[in-house]
């Protein structure tokens, strides 16, 4: 069964939770659904819904959070699931996206956060990070090792996550869909989801923030996407390596015939 590519998520405790199956590739072909989920941590995750993540028959989960994260808020255990930690931001000096947990959990803290977050330096903090998420060793272990669990190597169904599922997360989604050939406007159109879909549940940071004395429509950078952000990261592609295939080649370490590979387990005749 082919789901509506962007379906919302079958699970409600987890609204920016959706599998990557449906959309269409340019040649014709649809990426298979039910294969590989993407998401935000499961600090959210009700008691009533558990049997619901469950009902995914997961096999794989990838955690893209630092130590620190994966340590403060652990994920559940659930049933036949091999869990593999990758800290994609580990050799990050500062990274807004590793440290979100601060600003999430101490409107107060952020209250002072004008100097930091004001005139599109967050925006820009965040841009940063990436084209970090290109560059930096770790991420490219990370990534590396994450796709290639795509191969064959990690069971599915898969699920990747970091904490809001939107930056660690959204770069492994909007790859990866880059790679097997789904256009360009689709795999932005995927990316921006996340702000249709996590920004209303978290109204109630954004209030506390302004509650605080902040000014909210800063942390609208911080805890949604831009395309921007998704534009730096793949003009650092371009500039390194030509496209997103020598990005999998000579950074990750995939080469042509393993880029084939993943694009036929995850691609279906329409």
């Amino acid at each position: 069964m082919t789901v509506t590519p962007g379906a919302p998520s079958p699970i409600g405790s987890l609204p920016n939770l959706r599998d990557l199956g449906g959309w269409r590739t340019a040649d014709g072909r649809v990426v298979r659904s039910g294969l590989l989920f993407r998401s935000t941590d499961f600090s959210s995750l009700t008691d009533s819904d558990v049997a619901a993540l469950e009902s995914l028959g997961l096999r794989t989960v990838y955690d893209l959070r630092s130590v620190h994260e994966r340590e403060a808020i652990p994920d559940p255990s659930l049933p036949d699931v091999t869990e593999v930690g990758l800290d994609v931001l580990a050799d990050a000096q500062m990274s807004i996206p590793a440290n979100i947990g601060a600003v999430l959990a101490d409107p107060a803290v952020v209250a002072q956060a004008d100097k930091v977050l004001a005139g599109g330096k967050a925006r820009e903090m965040i841009s940063g990070t990436y084209r970090e998420m290109i560059t930096l060793p770790s991420a490219t272990a990370a990534y590396s090792e994450f796709y290639r669990g795509l191969l064959g190597d990690a069971p599915s169904p898969i699920l990747f996550h970091c904490t809001t599922g939107k930056d660690r997360t959204g770069w492994a989604a909007a790859a990866f869909l880059t790679l097997v050939g789904v256009g360009e406007e689709d795999v932005y159109r995927d990316y921006l989801l996340t702000n249709e879909r996590l920004i209303p549940a978290l109204r109630h940071i954004f209030d506390g923030f302004a509650a605080a004395g902040g000014d909210p429509q800063l942390l609208v950078g911080v805890l949604g996407v831009d395309a921007g952000y998704l534009d730096a990261a793949f003009d650092e592609v371009r500039t390194r390596y030509g496209g997103i295939e020598g990005y999998f080649s000579e950074a990750l370490g995939i080469g042509t015939r393993e880029q084939d590979k993943i694009r036929e387990r995850f691609l279906v005749e329409a």
